[in-house]
């Protein structure tokens, strides 16, 4: 079992654990015939690589006459505790949904309250919250993985919350990443930490999970599409004004008076509600795209009435895997560290990695075979949301005050020449695309965020940039590593080189 665990360690994280796991179970059992059993199943999903397994696996096989078949019986391990969330627990329970975009999932939230859902958004961070991802997750797991976990367990023992009535809510992408595991290693997580009893919630689109109470209704499916568009043309332009407002604090509240005003969501500011209760009905761009469309001419008049300075900063690109691209907790709030740097922060939209996920079903239906009626569904899926971001484009274009985002399509052929469209696992193609949509765009300074344990981001990040810089000569990429033993410190100085350079070309650009 030692040499099993030894050899599998190296291969896979979730296989080791799952080892470690499965033998922790079967030493606990009672009757020894039932542990053999147990292992000899377990033992058949495994690859072929330890002779001694498979050695062991053929002698013990239920096809040898020494060994007769025998029926199944069910391991009473620790593991086959899933707590459900049932339709009973919408009205008594209260969802923790772990930070990623602060945008977007305040959106996430404020929808999930109007869908008659109690729901709060996870604000902790800090060292505690790696720890207890350290303690709870095998340590050779993803770096995002383990800050998921880690911000609810260390939630739950806050002591702020009623553990009998609260769930945690995880989202899964249904793709190769290992992201679609989360789910899987925060039930092994909760156990590990004595909270087996307090269910998950699974948000995918894939039919990942069934038997759950919550359910994604057509009306709520609709909620957050439309909530996407708002969430990335807020981001954008709250990116364009945070760096030069005049006077600090004026664009958090116009996004916190657009959120708001959208989902209708309560808030303490009187003059705020005043405001809300002055413009058009509240909740109605969350179901109709018309009025979708007239608050995108709203949303940006409010944000061009922000005073600004005019004066020129450097812009800094982030690119890199999902979560580390947009959570301050994976990033170490690297756009508060670059605000305070005089930098104005790019980050390509949320919607582009929706766009990329639907493309990729298409691809896999060209390359691989898959029914004609998913193709044509996918199609109009890919089709809807590209019209969606043409029309914010253009809508940001018409006004002519802020730099409008590079639509996907145009996105999609800038990897032409330096990764295929077939390279589709986690960020993808779309990582290094990204990088030359913001070269293309003048902003010629990017730090690709790399987490620990994420190799398909490696290969697309850090791995193309030889070839980039090559053919982009005026581009200044670093990639920063993030995973728990890399101090804030270090990534800060390596970061701060590198606008060394951007400054001292910005400032010989201002002379000629």
């Amino acid at each position: 079992m030692k040499q099993a665990t030894n050899l599998y360690q190296g291969q896979s994280p979730f296989l080791h654990q799952n080892l470690l796991d499965s033998f922790d179970t079967l030493s606990s059992m009672p009757n020894p015939k039932n542990a053999l059993k147990a292992f000899q199943d377990f033992s058949q999903n495994l690859p072929p690589r330890l002779p001694a397994i498979k050695e062991w696996r053929l002698s013990n096989s239920a096809n040898n006459p020494k060994n007769p078949k025998k029926p199944p019986q069910k391991s009473q391990g620790r593991d086959n505790i899933k707590a459900i969330f049932t339709k009973e627990m919408k009205q008594t329970h209260t969802i923790l949904v772990p930070m990623m975009l602060p945008i977007h999932f305040r959106f996430l939230v404020n929808i999930l309250h109007l869908h008659g859902y109690k729901a709060e958004l996870l604000h902790n961070e800090g060292k505690g919250v790696v720890d207890e991802g350290l303690r709870n997750v095998h340590n050779d797991t993803c770096y995002p993985a383990l800050l998921v976990i880690g911000q609810m367990i260390d939630a739950l023992k806050s002591g702020k919350y009623d553990l009998d009535k609260v769930a945690l809510l995880i989202t899964q992408t249904g793709g190769g990443c290992r992201a679609s595991n989360y789910i899987h290693l925060l039930r092994k997580a909760l156990i590990k930490a004595g909270f087996e009893r307090i269910p998950v919630i699974s948000l995918n689109f894939s039919g990942l999970e069934s038997g759950q109470g919550f359910r994604v209704s057509r009306e709520m499916l609709k909620h957050f599409t439309n909530a996407m568009i708002y969430g990335d043309l807020l981001m954008c332009l709250a990116n364009q004004c945070k760096p030069y407002e005049l006077n600090k604090g004026d664009t958090d509240k116009v996004v916190s008076k657009w959120i708001e005003r959208v989902t209708n969501h309560n808030t303490s500011d009187c003059a705020l509600k005043t405001s809300i209760k002055a413009t058009a009905k509240t909740t109605s761009g969350l179901t109709s795209y018309k009025s979708l469309k007239r608050d995108m001419k709203a949303i940006l008049q409010d944000f061009a009435s922000i005073s600004r300075t005019h004066t020129q900063k450097v812009k800094v690109g982030i690119v890199g895997e999902i979560y580390i691209k947009f959570s301050p907790i994976g990033n170490n709030n690297l756009e508060d560290f670059l605000l305070e740097e005089d930098c104005e922060v790019v980050i390509p939209g949320f919607l582009d990695f929706g766009l990329y996920c639907i493309n990729d079903r298409l691809v896999d239906n060209k390359l691989y075979g898959d029914k004609f009626y998913k193709k044509l569904i996918y199609q109009a899926v890919y089709w809807y949301f590209l019209k969606r971001q043409k029309d914010m484009i253009s809508a940001i274009k018409k006004h002519g005050v802020f730099r409008a985002p590079t639509p996907f399509w145009h996105t999609k052929t800038l990897a032409n020449g330096y990764v295929s469209h077939g390279m589709n696992m986690g960020e993808g193609w779309l990582l290094t695309a990204e990088m030359l949509e913001l070269l293309e765009q003048g902003v010629n300074n990017i730090i690709c965020t790399q987490p620990f344990g994420c190799l398909p981001n490696h290969i697309v990040g850090r791995g193309m940039l030889k070839l980039i810089k090559e053919r982009n000569p005026q581009s200044n990429i670093i990639s920063i590593d993030y995973d728990p033993s890399a101090t804030k410190v270090n990534q800060e100085n390596r970061i701060k080189l590198m606008l060394s350079n951007a400054k001292k070309e910005l400032s010989q650009k201002q002379k000629c």
